[in-house]
C-alpha cells in the first residue's frame, strides 16, 4: 500500500451535516505500509456538483498544487458558502520522491498523487434566514387536582409539569431532499411519520441558554410520504427549567419555566417546487404519557395517558390546543460544532437479587418482591426493561445508585437531593418497554419493585455520552493496570455528556474547569475530542465575567461563584494550548488568544507584586488532598506563571512577537518573585544543596517543577526533595486534583520513572488500585471514598465516577507504554517513543494522531527486550531502546546502521551530533531517530534498570523556548481518509 490519505474530517468531524462555520478546516491522516514515506504536496478542490471534482471539472476553490511537507489540512479560502447546501471535496496528495526499491516506481521523479474524497454540507449562514418561531404548550387551563390516591401518581412528580406533545400535519408530494433543523429550549425528541429522527440523545445539548443555542440538522428525506405527513416533537425541561446544580435556593428553572421548540423542516420535490414547514401556532400540543421527565430526579411515564397514533397521520388532533408563540427571535442560534450525546453501549446484568417483599421495598410496590440489580460497571446513562401484564395504575419504580450498603440495598446518600428515581405506571397492556427519554443517572445498580419476576433478559443499562470517537488504546501485562485505564475511559465515557461534567449521580454534573484541564491529556489520547472541546471552549467563552476573567464551571450557573479559581480559571489558557498541540489547528489558540490576555491581564491588574493572592475567588487549592494543605499562594502563583508563559507561546504561534515578548517577559518576573517569596536554598550536613519550598508538600514541588518556575541549580534538589516526601509518605502521594495530574510526568522527568511505578502498583490508601481492589470500575472522587475500616465518606461530596484522580492515564500512554511526542512537536509530527518497563513484561499503546496511526509495543522475555514502533508518514520518531548494551541492538534482526530512514544519536558508533538529545541524559539507552514505517527494535535489558530523566524539553506541559512557532493559518495552510475509507 502506497501512501495515501484517509479520515478526512470537516471541523475535525466526519461528513457533518449542518454547519455554520464560514471558513471551515479540511483536514486529513495519512497512511502507507512503505518505510520512508512521506508526503510532498497536497491539492484540495472543494465543488457543490461532485462530478466538478474531476479533471476538466470546475470547483468552486482549488488550492492548486501546494508544496507542505507537513501538510494535513487546509483552511477552507474560496466564495461564500451557500445555506443549506451538500459540499463535495477531495485532497490530493503527491508523496515525496522515494529511493527504495521496495515501494512504487516515480515516474520523472514524481509519483502520482492519490486522492480521497468526502463531503459536508452547511445549514443556515445568518440568523436572518430562519422563519420559524418558538412555540410551547399553553399551560392553561390548569387541571383540577384530587387527593392523590396510591398508585395514582408516582412517588414525587418534583413539581415538575408533563412533557408537551407537538404536532404539524401537512400534505405534499414525496421527497427528492429533505432536511429538519431543530432545536430547544430544553430536550427534545422529533418523530416524522412515527418514525424517530436521528440518534441525537438530550438533544440540542447544553449551553449558557442566554448566550447561545445549538440546532441540529437531519436528513429526513426517506421518511417524508407522498401525501399527508405528521412531524411530531416532545419536549422536555432538561438543562433549560429542570433541576441543574446544587444551589438550594435556584435549584432549577435557570433559563426559563417551560419548554419551548423550534424547527424547519425544507424539502426539495423532484418537480422544482419546495415546500416549508416552520414551528408557528398552526401546531398542535398536549401532554401525554410523559408526566415528568428531569436529569436530577428522573422520568415518569404514565401509559393512562398516552395517545397512540398521536405522531402518525389520521390522529384527530381536535381536543389539542394550539400552540402558543413563545418569541420569535434567531439570534442566539449556532449550528452544533460537535457530536451529539449518544447511546452507545448496552450492558446486560453481571446478577439479579430479589429481596423479598416487605424487606425494605418501595411502598405501592404492588406486593411484588424487589430485584437489585447488578450491571457490573459504573455508568452514566438509562436502563430499558421489559414488562409483561401491567395493571391499570400498577406502578414499577426504578432507582439507581453506584453503591450498595452493608445491608445489600442501595446507597444513595451521595445523591444528595438527586432522586434519580424513573417510574412505570400501567395501563393495562400486555407487553411493553420502558426506557427513559429525557434522563440519565450515573449508576451501577439499580432497584426495580413493582415487577414480579425479572430475568436477565428483561433488563440493559444503556451508556449514554457524547459521541467522542475512540482514538486509543493501551494494554499491558498487569491485569490491575489493565483496569485502571479501563477505570479511566469508563470515567471518561460516563461524564461527557455534552460539557465535561464532574459526575454523573448527584445533583451537580457542572463543568468544572479544573477537572477538565487535568484530565484533557488523557482525555485526548483515549478519544477524538477535538470537535467535543470546540464546542466547550465556546461555553468557557460565554462565561467569561465582565472584568474578563474566566469561571469556575462552563455554561456558568447561579449558585457557583463566578470568579475563577486558581487552576480552574487557568484552564482558560491551558486547555486551548493543548488542543493546539494534539491536533495541530491553530485556530484553538487564534479563537482563546484574547480571553488568555484579558485573564492575565486580569490577575496582574489585581496582583502586582505578582503573587496571587487576590480575586482567586473560592480558591479550591489543590482540591480533597489528603495530608498537610499547599499553601494557596504557592498554587495560584505558580499556575500564574505557567498561563502567562502559555500565553506567550500562543502568541509567538499567532506571529505576534510583541505580545509574545511582553508575556514571556511576565513570566519571568512571576518567576523571580516565586523564586523570591516561596523558595529557600541552603545546605546539608553533608555540603549537597537543598531546596525548600514553602509548605514542603508534595504538590508544591510538582508545580514548581512541571512549570519551569525554579534556576536551573535549584530543579535536582527540589525534585530530590519530591521524591523524600513521596517515599516518606509510604511511597504514596498526598496530593489532590492539581498535584495528582502532574506526580507521574514530572517524577519521570526527573529520573524517577520507578518511583512513578511505584506509586502506580500501591494498593493502600492512597492510591488508583486500592479502589479496584475494592471493586471500583471508574475512578472516584475521593482516594479514601469508602474504606474497611470508616465506611463511606461525608455523602455530601462522594462521588464514585468522577474522573480527575484518573489523569493517570496520561503517563499509562507517554510513560509504560512510550507513546509520546518531543516538547516542540505539534499534531504528533516528532514522535518520541521512550517506554518506562517498569516491572512490566509487557506494554502497548496505540493512537490514531492527527497524522496517523501511532503504535508502540514492547515486551521481554528473560534479559532481551523488543520494541516495536509504527510512525505515521510526514511523522518522524526519536526511539529510546532500553538498554545498557548499545551493541545488543539490532532493528529487524540486522545491526541497525545509519542511512535513509534510520539515524544512530546516542549509542555504540553514534556519530550524529544533530540531535537535542543530551548523551548523559540518555543513559541506559540507545536512541535513533527514524522516518516514517514499522521497526522492530530488540536489545539486551538489564534486570534492575535506570531511569534518567527525559532526554529533551523538560516536562511536556511547559513549552521550550526554543521551539520553532508555526505559522498561522492562511488560505490554503497546513494545518490538523475520507467518510468512504476512515481507516488507515
Amino acid at each position: 500500500m502506497s501512501l495515501r490519505p484517509y479520515a478526512l474530517r470537516c471541523d475535525h468531524r466526519a461528513t457533518p451535516l449542518g454547519i455554520d462555520e464560514a471558513a471551515p478546516l479540511l483536514s486529513w491522516r495519512l497512511a502507507s505500509a512503505h518505510r520512508g514515506d512521506a508526503p510532498r504536496a497536497y491539492r484540495v478542490r472543494v465543488a457543490d456538483r461532485a462530478e466538478d471534482l474531476e479533471e476538466g471539472g470546475q470547483p468552486l476553490w482549488d488550492t492548486g498544487r501546494i508544496e507542505d511537507p507537513d501538510a494535513i489540512g487546509a483552511v477552507y479560502a474560496g466564495p461564500a458558502l451557500k445555506s443549506r447546501t451538500r459540499y463535495h471535496w477531495r485532497v490530493a496528495v503527491w508523496p515525496a520522491e522515494r529511493t527504495d526499491p521496495t515501494g512504487p516506481a516515480a515516474e520523472g521523479g514524481s509519483a502520482a498523487a492519490v486522492e480521497a474524497t468526502s463531503w459536508f454540507e452547511t445549514a443556515f449562514s445568518g440568523a436572518d434566514e430562519w422563519r420559524a418561531s418558538w412555540i410551547r404548550h399553553d399551560p392553561r387551563p390548569i387541571p383540577v387536582m384530587d387527593a392523590p390516591t396510591e398508585g395514582e401518581r408516582a412517588l414525587d412528580d418534583h413539581g415538575l409539569a408533563p412533557c408537551p406533545t407537538l404536532r404539524r400535519a401537512f400534505t405534499g408530494p414525496a421527497a427528492l431532499r429533505a432536511r429538519l433543523y431543530v432545536t430547544a429550549r430544553g430536550l427534545y425528541e422529533v418523530r416524522l411519520n412515527g418514525t424517530r429522527v436521528g440518534d441525537a440523545e438530550l438533544a440540542p445539548g447544553w449551553t449558557d441558554y442566554t448566550r447561545r443555542v445549538q440546532y441540529q440538522t437531519y436528513d429526513v428525506t426517506e421518511l417524508v410520504r407522498d401525501g399527508e405527513n405528521v412531524l411530531a416533537a416532545t419536549v422536555a425541561d432538561g438543562w433549560w427549567s429542570g433541576f441543574v446544580g446544587f444551589e438550594p435556593r435556584r435549584a432549577g428553572a435557570h433559563y426559563g419555566a417551560f419548554p419551548q421548540f423550534l424547527a424547519e423542516l425544507h424539502i426539495d420535490h423532484a418537480d422544482g417546487r419546495t415546500t416549508t414547514i416552520v414551528t408557528d401556532e398552526a401546531w398542535r400540543t398536549h401532554t401525554g404519557e410523559i408526566r415528568h421527565a428531569d436529569l436530577l430526579m428522573g422520568e415518569c411515564h404514565d401509559l393512562r395517558h398516552a395517545a397512540d397514533g398521536w405522531d402518525l397521520p389520521g390522529f384527530d388532533d381536535t381536543e389539542w390546543s394550539p400552540a402558543l408563540i413563545a418569541d420569535t427571535g434567531h439570534r442566539l442560534l449556532v449550528a452544533s460544532v460537535d457530536e451529539p450525546v449518544r447511546a452507545t453501549t448496552a450492558l446486560r446484568p453481571r446478577s439479579i437479587t430479589r429481596v423479598p417483599h416487605g424487606d425494605g421495598g418501595v411502598t405501592g410496590d404492588g406486593g411484588h418482591d424487589t430485584h437489585i440489580v447488578d450491571f457490573g460497571q459504573n455508568l452514566a446513562g438509562r436502563v430499558r426493561l421489559r414488562v409483561a401484564g401491567l395493571a391499570p395504575g400498577a406502578r414499577v419504580v426504578v432507582r439507581h445508585a453506584e453503591a450498595l450498603d452493608e445491608t445489600g440495598r442501595l446507597y444513595t446518600a451521595n445523591l444528595r437531593t438527586a432522586a434519580a428515581t424513573d417510574v412505570l405506571i400501567g395501563d393495562g397492556r400486555e407487553h411493553l418497554v420502558f426506557e427513559p427519554r429525557f434522563t440519565y443517572h450515573g449508576f451501577r445498580f439499580v432497584e426495580i419493585s413493582g415487577v414480579p419476576q425479572l430475568y436477565d433478559s428483561d433488563v440493559v443499562a444503556v451508556a449514554l455520552h457524547s459521541d467522542t470517537p475512540w482514538s486509543g488504546a493501551f494494554d499491558c501485562s498487569d491485569p490491575e493496570i489493565r483496569r485502571l485505564h479501563e477505570c479511566v475511559v469508563w470515567g471518561q465515557r460516563s461524564n461527557f455528556v455534552s460539557v465535561p461534567t464532574d459526575c454523573p449521580q448527584r445533583d451537580e454534573r457542572l463543568g468544572w474547569l479544573a477537572d477538565a484541564q487535568v484530565f484533557l491529556p488523557t482525555a485526548a489520547l483515549n478519544a477524538d475530542v477535538a470537535a467535543f472541546f470546540t464546542k466547550w471552549l465556546r461555553d468557557i467563552e460565554d462565561a467569561r465575567t465582565p472584568e474578563g476573567g474566566f469561571t469556575n464551571v462552563a455554561p456558568r450557573l447561579t449558585g457557583v461563584a463566578d470568579e475563577g479559581a486558581p487552576g480552574w480559571g487557568d484552564a482558560g489558557v491551558i486547555i486551548p494550548w493543548h488542543l493546539y498541540r494534539t491536533y495541530d489547528d491553530p485556530r484553538f489558540l487564534s479563537r482563546a488568544l484574547p480571553a488568555m490576555r484579558a485573564w492575565i491581564d486580569l490577575i496582574r491588574r489585581h496582583n502586582p507584586d505578582l503573587i496571587w493572592r487576590r480575586h482567586v475567588g473560592p480558591h479550591f487549592s489543590d482540591w480533597l488532598a489528603p495530608g498537610v494543605p499547599t499553601p494557596r499562594e504557592v498554587i495560584a502563583t505558580a499556575y500564574f506563571a505557567h498561563s502567562t508563559r502559555l500565553t506567550a507561546s500562543a502568541a509567538e504561534v499567532l506571529g505576534l512577537p510583541e505580545v509574545a515578548r511582553d508575556h514571556h517577559r511576565l513570566a519571568a518576573d512571576i518567576r523571580t518573585a516565586f523564586t523570591e517569596r516561596f523558595v529557600t536554598t541552603d545546605k546539608n550536613a553533608e555540603g549537597d544543596p537543598t531546596v525548600r519550598i514553602a509548605g514542603d508538600t508534595q504538590t508544591g514541588y510538582l508545580v514548581a517543577l512541571a512549570f519551569g518556575l525554579l534556576p536551573e541549580d535549584a530543579t535536582g534538589p527540589a525534585a530530590q526533595r519530591l521524591a523524600e516526601l513521596i517515599e516518606t509518605a509510604g511511597p504514596a502521594l498526598q496530593t489532590g486534583f492539581l498535584g495528582v495530574a502532574l506526580a507521574a510526568p514530572v517524577l519521570d522527568a526527573y529520573g524517577r520513572a520507578d518511583l512513578a511505578h511505584a506509586l502506580l502498583r500501591r494498593t493502600d490508601v492512597p492510591s488508583w488500585l486500592f479502589p479496584l481492589r475494592h471493586g471500583a470500575t471508574t475512578i472516584w472522587e475521593r482516594w479514601d471514598g469508602w474504606t474497611p475500616g470508616t465506611g463511606f465518606r461525608a455523602p455530601s461530596m462522594n462521588s464514585f465516577n468522577h474522573y480527575a484522580l484518573g489523569s493517570i492515564g496520561e503517563w499509562l500512554y507517554r510513560g509504560v507504554a512510550g507513546l509520546d511526542q518531543s516538547p516542540d512537536s505539534t499534531g504528533y509530527r516528532k514522535l518520541l517513543i521512550r517506554p518506562r518497563p517498569g516491572e512490566l513484561s509487557h506494554a502497548s499503546a496505540g493512537y490514531e494522531s492527527a497524522r496517523g496511526t501511532v503504535t508502540v509495543r514492547w515486551e521481554r522475555h528473560d534479559h532481551t527486550l523488543g520494541l516495536r514502533v509504527q510512525v505515521p508518514p510526514g511523522a518522524s520518531a526519536e526511539v529510546h531502546v532500553p538498554t545498557d548494551d548499545h551493541g545488543s541492538v539490532r532493528e529487524s534482526g540486522a545491526v541497525p546502521v545509519d542511512g535513509e530512514h534510520l539515524t544512530l544519536l546516542v549509542g555504540a558508533g553514534a556519530t550524529n551530533t544533530d540531535t537535542d538529545t543530551d548523551t548523559g541524559t540518555a543513559s541506559g539507552h540507545s536512541v535513533y531517530r527514524v522516518g516514517s514505517g514499522v521497526y522492530r527494535f530488540t536489545a539486551s535489558y538489564p534486570s534492575h534498570p535506570a531511569y534518567p530523566s527525559r532526554p529533551t524539553g523538560g516536562y511536556p506541559t511547559a513549552p521550550v523556548a526554543s521551539a520553532a512557532p508555526r505559522r498561522a493559518p492562511s488560505p490554503a495552510a497546513s494545518l490538523a481518509g475520507s467518510h468512504e475509507e476512515d481507516t488507515p
